[in-house]
Parts: structure tokens; C-alpha cells; sequence
């Protein structure tokens, strides 16, 4: 009997170890108590009870973490035929490549397809590092992988979305309960019918929808993007997108049982979940909740309201909290009406359903006017930048629905929807009598118009010459002399809901040409102690630089005391917008952060280096960095800039100005400026991105008041940096980066001018390996005191700028 026990026990041995770590070929199966393990020991794969009680449960053949104290399964082999029985169950490679469940009797209980029908030669199964599960020929061909077939989980690699030629669709089905791996009733896909999203369903009812794809993330999915960063295939052979991990951490995004998508990240060393759920958060994100036409605002009561213009469809079921039905034009819509047609434009929404709409690429906003506008199907019409500054144009021809007010209004989009012309913004379109009325007026003034036009052109010609002769402006041909009533019109007669700041200058508005080209104008306050000067310097300094990272200026506007500067729009304002709000600042992930900082050390490389002219910026900071559609900085606000010979490195002035918290002790004490003074208002920039505080707020200690930079200086001397970094961000993948740019930031706050290096040093230490010098002790404005610029030696004086007492620091003891 011994004998017996002990030629099993070696036949069970002889099976265990002849199964590869990772692996099952042709020769070996995987039975009840194996398993295979990912060559880097994330992922494991064998036989589990969801309940972990087999003698009580049914058992399926699955893929979970190792490294989890709980066991986290993300994917499911035989999750519609569980096992009773296995004692004779087997998983193994059979002809012609398959991977099949096969039990005693060479049933096959599950099993895997391929594309091929012939035979492969050595085929073998292999459990990857990012949870895949792959079958490969001899040549490593993938004859099948499991991430063409999820379950409830989401991981980085995997895609979701349908393949137009094979048929093959892929989505993401929840658990029927937490302990029953068969699919339930939520899943979550690609959805490729019109403009492709995201969508969820609860059997064949849509629960929830993404929005559409913007280019760098999912509009109404903004934490997905935290985590992962997405592509998105649209051709025509696929519709697909994919996920990949932008951190070191185990994550994964689960569909649970209960209709959430969840997102899990791992604590290191703990073997545990952080769990965060990311949709449904809020009674707008239940799709459709307000009918077509409705807009849901989850900050009011009831959250369903009808869009400006429309009305309740039935008010008697609106006012008893029934919002199916909708909402419709309060004027309707009627080809025979001589009030002909227009468009209104709602700003800062969640665009419509796109599964009714169409989308047509390499647009502008104005050629997507006329496609809709043409089409009398066309209901509504929106633009989206996606990639590398494409153009989509998307139409709807259909009820609009699953409209609502975003979170932040900056994340919404604009849409404009087909109205009666006196209800629309700006009408396209008169019919009837009116068009006659138009056309007779046209011919009987035609000959007058033209007198009145030449006379008028000669004068505005005169004009614009006598205004550029006196103010000695200098443009360029891709630059404008913009008419007020255009500036006024593009603005709607600068209406406050067009506001989106102010600074010195004055404030500054959103507009829309008549080509829908959208534009910021910075409009001179009638108080703003920035005047004609000030106008005359950014538009001389900015005229001929043309850098990505620059703000591009496309005109200005002057007449009478109007005097304007049109600028390109960044939609996603400026950066201390992001760095210093507590709620915005968990979208700008370390990735974005670095992306800033090289892109502001671009940009001023430039300016010092490599431009026509040699321009100081003097005001550098947060405010004055602006964020395009891909989150990408431009440097703007050039009011305060100087131009100085390519020969000279600097100049002083007795009229200092800028932003304290940002100027360099040689420039605020003494009014001695140069390209060192924009290198120390860099480094104070990096240490704020990096760090999420203000300089100049930041207070450390309760007994006295330390700002930043000293703050960043103890923990570099103390060889703890690393407490430095904002701690709302996810632990940054690229730590030793993220450590360079610490030291980088110190180097560029030195306290001597001739300490700090150079921009083009700044780039070549951003951008490479190297090794970096060790930072002296800073400049430091926390008490008042300043080291004197000439010696580096500390000296007391204290000096003051504009009845404003300024302090600067001495080295630390």
C-alpha cells in the first residue's frame, strides 16, 4: 500500500514539474490544484470557487492577481458552464490549436476558437505579465488571447470596440451577482453607430454614455484618463479602443455586479484595493433622465430643465417630476414660415447622443454650419478637435438626447442647435416675403451700397494707416486689424457669461467670429494702470514670434478708447487654474505636469535664444501659462516683456513691475533684469507645478512664515524632496525624474544670476540623463532682508515697490 501512495505521489510530482511557470504546450494540461504563474509573478491561473468553498460551490477555471491578499479575478474561462466535478477535468491544447476544458470522457466543456482551421504546429498556451492569456503557433503567431474576451474586467492593454470585417465584437460584461461569474445584466461597449462612445447597458436599455472622444480622453470620463492613456481606432475596418497604464501601480476597471464602473488600484506592499467608483456619480449620469431636448444640472431641484428656448413638452407630466417626454422648441421648426432658420449655441455641455449623428473630418466650425444648415434633417451640428489639431464636424439628425451641464463647465462643448431665426443667435436663413423684400432692397440699393462701401473703405484705409503711423505698430500678414463691431459681436456685446478672466490689463472674454473661429480678446480696463504702453510693447514683442509654445496673437482692435488684443482661445485656461484648485488639480497627473514644464522651457528657450528678437518676459507665472485642447502650456501675457539686443544679456530699470512671489532678488531689489530673472521665475514654477502650491501662500510652519522655495531647499538638503510633490497625485511612475525636476527648479532659483543656468542648459537637463550640478542656496523673499545681487553676500536693506514692502530672505542657518 506505501508503495502504492508513493508511485502516485511521484506521478503527481513528475505532472507538476513537467508544467511550464507560464506555459501549457501541446503535451501538458493544467488539472484542479494547478496552476500557472506570469513570468513576473502579477498573474496566476488555475481552478477557484467564487466562494472559496468548493466542496459547496461550482468551480471555473479562471485568471486573478497573485500578489492580492484577496483573491481579485479578472478574467473567466467557463463562466457559462461551471464545474461540479473535477476530478477528471483537464485544461489543454488540442487540434487544431484550440485551448479547451475537456473532461474524463473527452467531452469538451469550453473551449477557445481560432481563425485558422488548419493544424498548428507545436501550439502552446501562455499566461502574460498583463494578465493575457495567449495561444501562439510555433512562430509566435496569436491564434487566440483572452483580452478578445473579458469578462467583468477591464486591464491596461485590453481594448473594447467591434471589428468590421470579422464581426468579432468585444465588451465587458458584469458578474450576474458577486459570487456567480455568469454575465449579467450590465455590460459596457464601444458603441460604433454614429460618432463612437462609450456606452452602458442594463439588458438592451442604455444606462450611461461616455460622450465622445475628444482626442486625449473620454469627455465625461476625465479620472479614466488618471490612470490610463487611450487610443482610439475609427476606419473602416475597425472601431476600437485601448487602454494603457500610465502607472506603476496594479489597477484594474471592473463592471460590477451592480451596474458601477469601478476603478481598483493596489496598495504597494499591502496586498489590498483602494476602490474608486467612477460612473454613475450623480443623477445626471442616468442616460436620457430628461427626455430629448431636456438638460440635466445636478446642482439644482429638480435636476431636469428644458435648454433656453424650449418648453416642456407636457407640463402637466413635467410638473409632477415625469421628464421622459422632454422638451421642445418654443418656436417649432417649419420649412413654409418666412422666419427661416438659424442656430443657437449652448456652451458647457455634455454633447448629445452620437449614435443619431454623423460626423465628417477635416471641418472647420463654419464649413459644419453650412453641412448642417444645408440639410434640412440636420437638427444640430458641434466640432471636435481629436488628434493633432483634426477637425470633426458631428451632425444630428435626430431628437437630441442625454444632454446635461458638466461638472466643469471648461470640460463642456459648445453645440448649436437649428432654431426659428428669432430664436437663434445669429440667423442663416430668410424665406418667403422677407427673402423678396431683401432681394428687391438689394437691387434698387445696389448702386448706393457700392458709393457708400468705396467711400467707407477709403476712410477705414486712412484710418487704419493714421492709427498705425502714431502708434508705430509692427503686424505681420497673418495677423488682423479687427473692427470693433466685429470684436463686439463674436463676444455678444461682451456679455459676462463670455467672461473668462482678468488681469492687469483688463478682462478678458470668449468670442466667436462669424467663421466660428473662436478667439480670446483681452479688452483695456478703463481703470487698468496698463495703458497704451503696455499695448504697444506685447504687440511689438509678440508680432513676428511664432512658437508652439507661445500664444499665438491674431490682431488687435483700436477705435476711440477701445484698444484690444485678439488672441488664439486656449479652452482650457491658464495653469494656476489647474495646480492651485483643489478639485481641478487631480486632472493634470505627473505625465501633464513634466509635458508643462519642458513645454514653458521650449518656449522660453526660444524668447531668450532662438526668436528674431531677444525677448525678457518679466512676468512669467501660473496665470500666464495657458492650456490648449491637449493640455499642452503657451506663454502669454508679453505686456511687461522687453526686447534688448541679441549681444546684451540684460538691462535695469527704475520702474519695477511684475508679480511678487515670482521675481528674482536682483530684479526686485535693484530693477536689474535679464534672461537670469525669467530663469528664476521659471524655477519658482516648476516647484509650484510640481508641489500644487503658491509661492508666495505657502506656509509651512505654524510659529513663522516660510514660503516655497525655502520650504523646497530644506527638503533638498535634508534628502527628502520626494515630501515635496503634490499628494493628491498617484506616486509617480518616473520617480527619479520627477526628482530631477526638483533639482532642476533649485538650480534656477540660485540666488546669483550667474549661478543659474541658461535655458538651453534647462531643456538638455529636462530632456536627458545627465548628470546635474549641485544647487546653491536660493533667494529667498521671507524676511526683510535681501542679498545684495553684486556680491552674493547677505546684507541688510529693505526697499520698497509702490508703497508695498518687499522681503527678501537670507540663506538659512
Amino acid at each position: 500500500m506505501g508503495a502504492l501512495l508513493l508511485l502516485l505521489a511521484l506521478s503527481f510530482s513528475v505532472h507538476k514539474m513537467s508544467l511550464a511557470r507560464d506555459t501549457i504546450s501541446s503535451t501538458q494540461s493544467l488539472k484542479y490544484g494547478d496552476t500557472i504563474v506570469s513570468s513576473g509573478g502579477i498573474f496566476e491561473m488555475g481552478f477557484f470557487s467564487p466562494t472559496n468553498n468548493p466542496s459547496h460551490n461550482n468551480i471555473y477555471v479562471g485568471i486573478w492577481f497573485k500578489q492580492m491578499s484577496i483573491r481579485t479575478v479578472v478574467w473567466v474561462a467557463n463562466r457559462d458552464t461551471p464545474l461540479t466535478n473535477t476530478s477528471s477535468v483537464a485544461l489543454q491544447i488540442i487540434s487544431p490549436g484550440r485551448l479547451a476544458l475537456v473532461d474524463g470522457n473527452g467531452s469538451q466543456i469550453w473551449r477557445t476558437n481560432i481563425t485558422s482551421g488548419s493544424v498548428q504546429n507545436n501550439p502552446v498556451a501562455k499566461l502574460l505579465d498583463s494578465g493575457n492569456l495567449v495561444v501562439k503557433d510555433a512562430n509566435a503567431n496569436f491564434l487566440w488571447q483572452s483580452f478578445d474576451y473579458p469578462t467583468d474586467t477591464l486591464l491596461p492593454g485590453m481594448r473594447i470596440g467591434k471589428n468590421l470585417v470579422t464581426g468579432l465584437e468585444i465588451s465587458v460584461s458584469a458578474w450576474k451577482t458577486e459570487t456567480d461569474p455568469g454575465p449579467g445584466q450590465y455590460r459596457t461597449s464601444f458603441d460604433p453607430t454614429g460618432f463612437p462612445q462609450i456606452v452602458f447597458w442594463k439588458g438592451g436599455n442604455k444606462m450611461y454614455r461616455s460622450g465622445p472622444w475628444t482626442g486625449s480622453s473620454w469627455r465625461d470620463l476625465q479620472k479614466w484618463g488618471l490612470f490610463v492613456e487611450t487610443s482610439v481606432i475609427i476606419n473602416a475596418t475597425e472601431v476600437m479602443t485601448r487602454q494603457f497604464s500610465n502607472t506603476s501601480k496594479l489597477i484594474r476597471f471592473v463592471l460590477t455586479s451592480s451596474g458601477t464602473l469601478q476603478l481598483d488600484i493596489g496598495e504597494n506592499g499591502t496586498g489590498k484595493w483602494n476602490s474608486f467608483p467612477l460612473v454613475p456619480i450623480d443623477g445626471c449620469d442616468k442616460y436620457g433622465i430628461c427626455g430629448p431636448y431636456g438638460n440635466c444640472d445636478n446642482n439644482k431641484n429638480p435636476v431636469c430643465g428644458c435648454l433656453d428656448k424650449f418648453v416642456a413638452r407636457d407640463p402637466v407630466e413635467w410638473g409632477s417630476s415625469d421628464f421622459s417626454g422632454g422638451c421642445v422648441r418654443r418656436k417649432p421648426l417649419n420649412s413654409s414660415s418666412s422666419d427661416g432658420y438659424g442656430f443657437k449655441r449652448y456652451s458647457g455641455v455634455k454633447l448629445p447622443d452620437t449614435n443619431v449623428s454623423t460626423f465628417h473630418k477635416n471641418m472647420t466650425l463654419q464649413e459644419c454650419n453650412h453641412a448642417c444648415f444645408n440639410n434640412i434633417s440636420c437638427m444640430a451640428y458641434s466640432t471636435l478637435i481629436i488628434s493633432n489639431g483634426e477637425n470633426v464636424c458631428l451632425l444630428w439628425f435626430d431628437d437630441l438626447m442625454d444632454i446635461r451641464v458638466v461638472v466643469i463647465p471648461e470640460d463642456g462643448q459648445d453645440l448649436y442647435i437649428r432654431m426659428a431665426s428669432s430664436d437663434s443667435d445669429y440667423p442663416s436663413r430668410s424665406k418667403g416675403k422677407k427673402l423678396k423684400i431683401i432681394k428687391l432692397s438689394s437691387s434698387i440699393l445696389g448702386g448706393i451700397l457700392v458709393l457708400s462701401l468705396a467711400s467707407t473703405l477709403i476712410i477705414i484705409l486712412y484710418r487704419r494707416k493714421r492709427e498705425k503711423i502714431h502708434l508705430n505698430l509692427k503686424w505681420e500678414e497673418d495677423q488682423t486689424l479687427f473692427e470693433v463691431l466685429t470684436i463686439t459681436r463674436a463676444t455678444d456685446n461682451f456679455s459676462p457669461e463670455n467672461k473668462i478672466g482678468e488681469g492687469g490689463y483688463g478682462p478678458v472674454y470668449k468670442g466667436v467670429l462669424d467663421d466660428g473661429k473662436e478667439i480670446a480678446v483681452k479688452r483695456l480696463s478703463k481703470t487698468s494702470k496698463q495703458g497704451l504702453g503696455e499695448f504697444k510693447n506685447e504687440v511689438n514683442s509678440i508680432a513676428k514670434l511664432q512658437h508652439r509654445n507661445l500664444v499665438k496673437l491674431l490682431g488687435w482692435c483700436i477705435q476711440g478708447d477701445e484698444m484690444m488684443l485678439i488672441y488664439e482661445y486656449m479652452p482650457n485656461k491658464s495653469l494656476d487654474s489647474y495646480i492651485f484648485d483643489t478639485q481641478r488639480r487631480s486632472f493634470l497627473d505627473w505625465p501633464k505636469r513634466f509635458n508643462i514644464i519642458n513645454g514653458i522651457a521650449r518656449g522660453l528657450l526660444y524668447l531668450h535664444q532662438d526668436s528674431r528678437l531677444k525677448i525678457i518676459h518679466r512676468d512669467l507665472k501660473a496665470s500666464n501659462i495657458l492650456l490648449d485642447i491637449d493640455m499642452n502650456p503657451k506663454i502669454s501675457d508679453f505686456g511687461l516683456a522687453r526686447s534688448i539686443g541679441l549681444n546684451e544679456t540684460g538691462a535695469k530699470t527704475n520702474r519695477i513691475v511684475g508679480t511678487l512671489g515670482y521675481m528674482s532678488p536682483e530684479y526686485a531689489g535693484h530693477g536689474i533684469f535679464s534672461t537670469k530673472s525669467d530663469v528664476f521665475s521659471f524655477g519658482i514654477l516648476v516647484l509650484e507645478i510640481v508641489s500644487g502650491k503658491r509661492n508666495r501662500d505657502f506656509s509651512q510652519h505654524q510659529d513663522h512664515y516660510e514660503n516655497l522655495v525655502s520650504h523646497a531647499w530644506k527638503l533638498y538638503r535634508d534628502g527628502t524632496s520626494i515630501q515635496l510633490v503634490e499628494h493628491h497625485l498617484d506616486e509617480p511612475h518616473n520617480l527619479l525624474q520627477v526628482l530631477r525636476s526638483i533639482q532642476v527648479g533649485l538650480l534656477c532659483v540660485q540666488h546669483c544670476p550667474e549661478d543659474r543656468p541658461s535655458m538651453s542648459s534647462i531643456v538638455h537637463m529636462l530632456a536627458n540623463d545627465v548628470q546635474l550640478p549641485i544647487p546653491k542656496e536660493p533667494g529667498f523673499f521671507t524676511e526683510k532682508r535681501v542679498i545684495e545681487p553684486s556680491s552674493c553676500l547677505d546684507k541688510e536693506k529693505s526697499f520698497s515697490i509702490n508703497g508695498l514692502t518687499i522681503s527678501s530672505a537670507f540663506h538659512p542657518r
